[in-house]
């Protein structure tokens, strides 16, 4: 165990000055996979609830701490303001940060550990979460703040119903070059995510009673906007190569559009295979309709380079591409886009003009400073080692507990993956499962409309610490094979009654 004073560097101590305050960075208190700020709030918290820090006691400055711990001071001020905003600290102007008279008796460490070992599941396996690098928080938050204090005259007044050209033209240029996408900033729309670019563009284009392919298994959102604006959503299965066209033709011919997932299907993860984009755009083209390309986590592959984006193929004659930054970035911006038709783009900016006039200002310009000065970039690079990372630990983990129930396809793509029981299993189990575990994610059947439905569960792997990560996959898997093993025997058991009556 290194115990650390705060007036020494490189855990070498020395005679303790007015700052003084060990910290036990080693102990089994310490998430030591955990980022930078957490480990450091962690064992400032452990002082504080231990009794080394006293109550009132003020805690080193900032600057004092970083260069006599290694961690940097943004690291340091971060964790000071986890250790306010939780009520272990006070902040006072002019002063300093300072223990608080009266700390959380409900947070100690004792009651913490107790709830992680009660609790490890809590939250875990939600799809939608996500992380960010340290380093790219800060750079955001500074591009926050330069944009906060050159306020300009265009938060002032209504503006484009596309959103603001500047971050139009950043996220034109990213698309050129992520995804092969060449688009003027002009067909860039603003949205506040992948769904509301669907729901804009669908008040532009769909009669009541129009068809729209869905894939299905499928995003049970996206059908349930078609179903909103009068649209018939209409099944087409999905293969390992993706959306079967030929079925979409068989089914609905004359459909007004489709709706797919193709870089990374969800739920089941499958990318859709070149011959299938050119026959679905071939459909297209044919029959007058749009195809929805919904992008929503293209950004991270993890094995090979992604298949051309169906809006490159086609050049934006046909396609309406979705994008987000709630997946690359976090989900609390409600920041999208969409990439549109030339045709389009009159009907689709009237349409938003009436729905909700503009998009939101404010963050526009910060999230264009991510986007040219590379922090954007660098920030995917380490989400994609951190999310790897995490993928096969869920993967691995899922697969060994859970006794042969459970197959676990490592995706190559995205934020989630799929575990599936024998397609024999009845479908309450996987519910049961679930609910015993008390975990987050989805039932895999729920993402069916007509073909039928699998079991198993649709599990997020991202913005989840590891550990816990793994703890939630441990009691799901055995849950898993709990569950199943009592149905067999219960099926045995009524086997051997009836063949015995």
């Amino acid at each position: 165990m290194q115990k650390i004073p705060t007036n020494s560097r490189a855990g070498k101590s020395t005679s303790a000055g007015p700052h003084a305050l060990p910290l036990d960075l080693d102990g089994a208190h310490i998430d030591r996979q955990a980022p930078a700020p957490d480990r450091l709030y962690q064992a400032l918290r452990h002082a504080i609830t231990s009794g080394t820090a006293k109550p009132g006691e003020a805690l080193p400055p900032s600057r004092h701490l970083a260069g006599q711990t290694g961690f940097r001071r943004n690291t340091v001020t971060d964790a000071y303001e986890r250790l306010i905003t939780d009520g272990f600290a006070v902040a006072r102007v002019g002063s300093g940060t300072f223990v608080a008279e009266r700390i959380p008796s409900a947070v100690s460490d004792k009651a913490a550990k107790r709830i992680a070992i009660a609790e490890p599941q809590r939250g875990i396996l939600a799809l939608g979460c996500t992380d960010i690098d340290e380093t790219a928080l800060r750079r955001f938050r500074a591009f926050v703040g330069r944009r906060m204090r050159a306020f300009g005259s265009e938060h002032l007044h209504y503006g484009d119903p596309r959103g603001s050209r500047e971050l139009r033209i950043a996220i034109a240029n990213h698309l050129l070059s992520a995804r092969g996408l060449r688009c003027d900033p002009d067909q860039v729309m603003l949205t506040s995510g992948t769904q509301h670019g669907l729901r804009i563009v669908l008040s532009a284009i769909l009669k009541p009673g129009e068809q729209i392919w869905v894939e299905d298994p499928g995003y049970p959102a996206a059908r349930k906007s078609i179903e909103h604006y009068g649209g018939r959503p209409v099944s087409v299965p999905v293969d390992d190569n993706g959306m079967i066209v030929d079925k979409g033709r068989a089914a609905a011919p004359r459909a007004r559009a489709a709706y797919v997932t193709p870089s990374h299907q969800f739920p089941l993860g499958v990318q859709m295979a070149m011959p299938r984009r050119l026959e679905l755009l071939d459909w297209a083209r044919e029959a007058n309709a749009f195809v929805f390309e919904d992008d929503y986590d293209s950004e991270f592959r993890y094995d090979g380079a992604p298949l051309l984006s169906l809006a490159g193929i086609d050049h934006l004659r046909r396609v309406v591409y979705m994008g987000t930054f709630a997946k690359t970035l976090f989900p609390g911006l409600r920041i999208g886009y969409c990439a549109l038709p030339e045709s389009l783009i009159g009907p689709v900016a009237a349409a938003r003009a009436a729905m909700d006039r503009f998009p939101a200002t404010m963050m526009e310009g910060a999230i264009a400073d991510m986007l040219n000065s590379g922090a954007f970039a660098a920030n995917l690079r380490k989400m994609r080692g951190r999310y790897r990372e995490a993928r096969d630990a869920l993967a691995q983990t899922l697969t060994d507990a859970s006794d042969g129930q459970l197959t676990v396809p490592v995706p190559s793509q995205g934020l989630h993956l799929v575990a599936k029981f024998a397609s024999t299993t009845p479908l309450q189990i996987a519910a049961d499962a679930k609910a015993s575990a008390d975990v987050e994610g989805w039932l895999l059947a729920d993402t069916y409309l007509r073909a039928r439905p699998a079991p198993g569960f649709v599990l997020g792997f991202s913005g989840h610490p590891i550990r816990k990560l793994v703890a939630a996959a441990t009691t799901l898997a055995k849950a898993s094979a709990t569950t199943a093993r009592f149905h067999q025997k219960t099926k045995r058991r009524r086997g051997t009654v009836a063949g015995g009556s």
